[in-house]
């Protein structure tokens, strides 16, 4: 029972929190906006190129304070999403006003006959987009190539409760595992907007081997022999949709 708990509660790995979370009261708001792209697998070469041709473009966003941050994410194991492109504010209007930034750079760069643009489109025709917030979570100094992603559907009027459990038998555990090099980062998101999937938990490690070896550690240092909390937690955010992914590309800022 214990291992089938963590593989719901502790185990989803990403690259979601890139900010070190500080451990008190006066945590800085981040909100992510993330797109996930439904695409033709034959195709999605055409995406990538698109997304890499750009990189420069965004880059730059982050560097004049536009955004926080900015990734672009494919698919290795999981559901039927294929790409995530994601970027980060620090306020719920800051991320809607970067995503208007980042498709008027595009375009006062490339125009607005973009063929790159259309083969985008016709690679990857349909989407799912979210708002999150972070509220927990921890960056190490070196960035992960690779993340787990796990999506929760809850019972929202028990939210703040799965929250809590997060924040006291989980968060310890796993800041450990990113101070001792173990994982390059977790987090913890809370839905603001989008569809049904209520809380985003992540993780990232410098490679796959690393990742799974950090994921069988935390199951015992986390739990222990104490099942009571995770079957709680399970009971509020039981339903859940596992992903891995390759971290393609990034940019942090520096706030």
């Amino acid at each position: 029972m214990k291992k089938t708990l963590m593989a719901v509660i502790g185990l989803a790995l990403s690259v979601w929190a890139p900010a070190l979370l500080a451990q008190d009261d006066k945590k800085p708001e981040r909100f992510t906006y993330a797109t996930y792209f439904y695409c033709n697998n034959g195709m999605e070469d055409a995406a990538d190129d698109y997304v890499e041709r750009n990189a420069a473009v965004y880059d730059k966003l982050v560097d004049d304070g536009k955004m926080l941050a900015w990734g672009w994410m494919s698919h290795h194991t999981g559901g039927k999403w294929r790409r995530i492109q994601w970027h980060q504010g620090a306020s719920l209007a800051g991320v809607f006003a970067a995503s208007d930034a980042m498709g008027a750079a595009v375009e006062e760069k490339f125009g607005k006959e973009d063929a790159a643009g259309k083969a985008f489109g016709a690679a990857c025709p349909e989407h799912d987009d979210y708002v999150w917030q972070v509220t927990d979570g921890m960056s190490g100094v070196d960035r992960g190539t690779v993340g787990f992603s796990v999506y929760h559907k809850c019972d929202i009027a028990r939210e703040e409760r799965a929250d809590e459990i997060v924040a006291k038998h989980v968060a310890p555990a796993l800041n450990k595992m990113v101070e001792d090099g173990k994982l390059t980062s977790w987090g913890w998101q809370s839905h603001v907007i989008g569809g049904g999937i209520r809380k985003l938990q992540t993780m990232s490690a410098k490679d796959l081997p690393t990742l799974l070896a950090a994921r069988t550690a935390s199951i015992e240092a986390i739990y222990g022999e104490d099942d009571k909390v995770g079957e709680e937690f399970v009971e509020i955010c039981g339903p859940h949709a596992d992903y891995v992914w390759n971290m393609v590309h990034e940019k942090i800022g520096k706030n």
